[in-house]
C-alpha cells in the first residue's frame, strides 16, 4: 500500500511521545488492565465516540483475550490519530482523554454508535437476545468492524455466529474487490496488509503470520445490504488494530506497521461514516 510520507511523519512524532508516556506510567511495554467505560446518558454529545463491542467468549484463541483484545490503548490512540489526521470532532472526558466506550449487543446505546469494533471475533458466543439485536442495529445502518482473528477455527467459529445474525443466503460474505471504495476513502490502500500482535513479532523475530502457512495471507470480506452499502467488514489473519494499540513501544515496530494500520483504519471509518 502506499501511505503519504506526512503521515509517517505526524505519527513518528507522537509515538515517541506516546512511548515516553508508556514508560513514565506502566514500564516500557507494559500492560494495565482497566475496566469497561460503558455508555452513559452524557456519553454522546454528538461527537466521535469509538465503540468497542462487548461480548462473551465460548472458547479461547492464543493470543486473544476476547471482546478486550487491544483495549483501551488502541481504542485511545486511534481516536487522538482521527482527530489529528481528519477534521473529525471526537468526544473527549473533562480529563482531555477520548471518550471511547464499550457497549453491549444489548444496550440501547449500540444504536448511537455509527462504527464498532469486535475484536477476537472467533471466540464470540452470542445469545439469542444479541443477535437479535446485532441484526437490528446493521439493516438500521449500523456498521461493525470484525478484526484480529486468526485461522481457518476463529473464521469457522465466527462465520457460524455471523450466520445467525445475517443469514447467508440473503446476505452472502464477499470478498472486498481492489476498486471499492473503501481502499481509497482518504488514503490509497492497494491490499489489505498483515499485522501480527507485537509480542508475535518479536518472539518470532519478525514474523506476521500468527498461525504458519494457515495464516499467511490475509483476507478483507465484508458483507452488504440490499443498496450495495458494507455492514460488516472483516479483517482476517491481520491484527488492524495492534499497529494502534503498540505505536509507542518499539519504533520499528511503528515503522512497519502503524502507517498502514492507521490508514486501513481511518479508511474504513470514512467509509462506515460516509454511506
Amino acid at each position: 500500500m502506499r501511505v503519504t510520507p506526512l503521515l509517517v511523519v505526524g505519527l513518528a512524532a507522537v509515538a515517541a511521545a506516546a512511548g515516553a508516556q508508556d514508560w513514565w506510567d506502566r514500564g516500557w511495554g507494559g500492560f494495565r488492565r482497566v475496566p469497561p467505560r460503558f455508555a452513559s446518558a452524557e456519553s454522546f454529545d454528538g461527537a466521535f465516540n469509538f465503540c468497542r463491542i462487548m461480548y462473551q467468549s465460548g472458547r479461547r484463541e492464543a493470543g486473544g483475550q476476547g471482546w478486550r483484545t487491544d483495549y483501551p490503548d488502541a481504542d485511545v490512540n486511534f481516536s487522538i490519530r482521527l482527530s489529528e489526521l481528519t477534521k473529525t470532532r471526537v468526544s473527549r472526558q473533562l480529563s482531555g482523554e477520548p471518550n471511547h466506550l464499550v457497549v453491549r449487543l444489548t444496550d440501547a446505546a449500540l444504536f448511537q454508535c455509527p462504527f464498532a469494533i469486535l475484536e477476537d471475533a472467533g471466540t464470540a458466543s452470542l445469545s439469542d437476545p444479541e443477535i437479535a439485536n446485532l441484526r437490528a442495529y446493521l439493516v438500521k445502518g449500523g456498521f461493525v468492524w470484525v478484526d484480529d482473528f486468526w485461522g481457518t477455527r476463529a473464521w469457522d467459529s465466527w462465520v457460524s455466529e455471523l450466520a445467525r445474525v445475517l443469514p447467508p443466503a440473503e446476505y452472502p460474505i464477499q470478498n472486498l474487490p481492489p476498486d471499492h471504495p473503501i481502499f481509497r476513502t482518504m488514503f490509497e490502500v492497494q491490499a489489505v496488509p498483515q499485522i501480527p500482535s507485537i509480542q508475535f513479532w518479536r518472539m518470532s523475530g519478525g514474523g506476521t503470520s500468527e498461525r504458519g502457512p494457515e495464516s499467511a495471507e490475509p483476507d478483507i470480506r465484508g458483507i452488504s445490504d440490499r443498496h450495495r452499502r458494507l455492514m460488516v467488514l472483516m479483517t482476517h489473519d491481520t491484527d488492524i488494530a495492534d499497529a494502534w494499540e503498540r505505536e509507542g513501544e518499539d519504533p520499528r515496530f511503528f515503522y512497519s506497521f502503524s502507517p498502514d494500520g492507521y490508514a486501513v483504519g481511518i479508511n474504513v471509518l470514512m467509509y462506515a461514516m460516509t454511506h
